[in-house]
């Protein structure tokens, strides 16, 4: 028993699609995601870091690098099937959670396990890194759904995803980098020209 089984994961991560079942003009996978959200979270980190704030790189890093990656054992589901109910939700992460465990215990050597308890575990926890993370997640949330906007996707659920990312990042308004982004970033991934952007923006001026 080695850690052969976590990196033939990281393969897995690259073949599970995002918003699965739903037409996309881009398709993006888990592992492609997983990257974009850690750089993403590196950002935020460097933003809070020049404000004064002592940022845990490694926890970081280790949270945003590995957060998605149990979803190797039940997919990526459909985001309204996952939040349908808070009981659902709840089941879903019961049986992740129980998965994981058996992963570890079975395929992640003794004196590693306890490491990958806490890289694969929850890591959107009440931590500056955890907050950090759960922002960049909803941030690359953010830009996917955006892409499909832009690109006129007829789907309805990308203006929804868009507009549960924007609320989600609002509630961590306490952060610096939250400040920052809504401030000085988002503005900017707004001015795009597309169609029906007019009707688009007054939905979202609605959020603030």
């Amino acid at each position: 028993m080695g850690l052969n089984e976590y990196i033939l994961g990281l393969n897995n991560l690259e073949k599970i699609t995002r918003a699965p079942g739903f037409f996309k003009f881009t398709e993006h996978t888990v592992a492609a995601h997983s990257y974009r959200v850690a750089s993403i979270a590196q950002v935020l980190g460097d933003i809070e870091e020049l404000n004064h704030q002592q940022v845990d790189w490694k926890s970081l890093y280790e949270k945003s690098l590995n957060h998605d990656y149990t979803e190797r054992f039940i997919g990526d589901i459909k985001t309204p099937v996952k939040y349908a109910s808070p009981e659902l939700r709840g089941m879903l992460q019961i049986v992740e959670e129980k998965m994981t465990e058996e992963f570890i215990d079975q395929e992640i050597p003794v004196e590693f396990q306890e490491i990958y308890r806490r890289r694969l575990f929850e890591g959107k926890d009440e931590t500056l890194e955890g907050q950090i993370l759960a922002v960049a997640d909803k941030i690359d949330l953010l830009y996917e759904s955006f892409e499909e906007i832009v690109k006129g996707n007829p789907e309805v659920v990308y203006k929804e995803m868009f507009i549960e990312a924007v609320q989600t990042i609002q509630t961590f308004n306490h952060l610096v980098s939250v400040q920052y982004f809504l401030k000085e970033i988002f503005p900017e991934l707004l001015d795009r020209e597309f169609y029906g952007k007019e009707e688009f923006l007054i939905q979202i001026n609605e959020l603030f």
